[in-house]
């Protein structure tokens, strides 16, 4: 059986605000609780008008809150814009609300650019060994192991599993050599999917944590009663990719008909490559296009995404991509 999650850029669509887009997130992790989906996970990004989490650790309380059973995580934190003892008393103190139901996933990128890492109060560090020293030194705070000689109140003891996340090969190479489980984040970066993958599987060294490897990758789907209609609802997504692509980020716009024709060459090529691993369609569709995925990467747990203008639309995408995974299951 292959487990699935959700991950949620809780995103602010074109006349929307902030507060909304919040209380979205906790109704659709709540739908998502119902229809089983494992783990919610939101993402930090800085400076992006769409996006409503950059402060990840209090939208993970807020939908942790909203919700149960379903283990609510960061997918995830860019270490880079903080000090380590700063997320281990954060996620210290979300494991005492919310005990063993918290992830922290972790990502060296900065989820931002040079001026907002200036603003964060944190440079990008040129040195390539400090992403795992910061890795380390949160293990270390976590564990109460006094290596660093100081003591996180909360994050001492806290039971809050570690994720490396990553786009290449350097995140598949430090979750294997730090024996931890590893994310790739496909849903818009495919291009090292396989090969990261291998390279984790290969070299990975057991550890306190976890045992054998343990692989999850992204996959966009963006589901509707038809194809037809699908695709008309995938092109929020598809505008919102090419604005930030060509450096223009945008709030969530409604759907335009038609609107890969009315792109060019250049936005569809940016469409093909960023979307290359997604179901756009309806149910049968979009259980294809999972179990085609499912087959070539062979992970134990898929993040399932694909934001949408209506909330209700992003909550029948939710079902239907639910459906699909419990369909394939049942086939085994």
């Amino acid at each position: 059986m292959t487990d699935y999650s959700l991950l949620d850029l809780v995103p602010i669509v074109a006349g929307g605000d902030a507060g909304t887009a919040l209380a979205n997130a906790a109704d659709l992790a709540a739908h998502a609780e119902g229809l089983g989906y494992k783990r919610y996970w939101v993402a930090e990004h800085h400076g992006m008008p769409g996006i409503a989490s950059a402060a990840t650790a209090v939208v993970i309380g807020h939908v942790a809150a909203a919700t149960r059973t379903i283990r609510v995580g960061a997918g995830g934190i860019m270490l880079p814009n903080h000090a380590p003892l700063t997320i281990a008393e954060q996620f210290g103190t979300l494991d005492a609300l919310f005990p063993g139901r918290i992830d922290l996933g972790l990502g060296r990128a900065p989820g931002s650019d040079q001026r907002v890492a200036r603003a964060l109060r944190r440079t990008l560090d040129s040195d390539p060994n400090a992403f795992p020293q910061d890795v380390m030194e949160l293990q270390s705070y976590f564990a109460a192991d006094g290596r660093t000689g100081i003591e996180a109140v909360p994050g001492g003891g806290a039971n809050v599993p570690l994720w490396i996340l990553g786009s290449s090969l350097f995140g598949a190479q430090l979750a294997a050599a730090l024996g931890l489980p590893y994310a790739f984040a496909s849903h818009f970066a495919p291009a090292a999917l396989d090969q990261a993958l291998a390279i984790y599987r290969r070299d990975f060294r057991p550890s306190a944590q976890l045992d054998k490897p343990y692989a999850m990758a992204a996959f966009n789907v963006l589901a509707a009663d038809t194809d037809e209609e699908a695709r008309f609802l995938a092109s929020s997504t598809e505008q919102s990719f090419v604005a930030i692509r060509t450096g223009h980020a945008i709030q969530m716009p409604p759907p335009v008909a038609g609107y890969r024709d009315s792109i060019g060459p250049q936005g569809s090529a940016i469409l093909d490559q960023v979307l290359e691993c997604s179901a756009i369609g309806g149910p049968e569709t979009v259980e294809r296009g999972l179990a085609a995925f499912l087959e070539r990467t062979r992970v134990d747990e898929v993040m399932i995404t694909g934001a949408m203008y209506d909330p209700a639309d992003r909550r029948r995408s939710t079902r239907i991509a639910a459906e699909a995974m419990q369909r394939l299951n049942a086939r085994g």
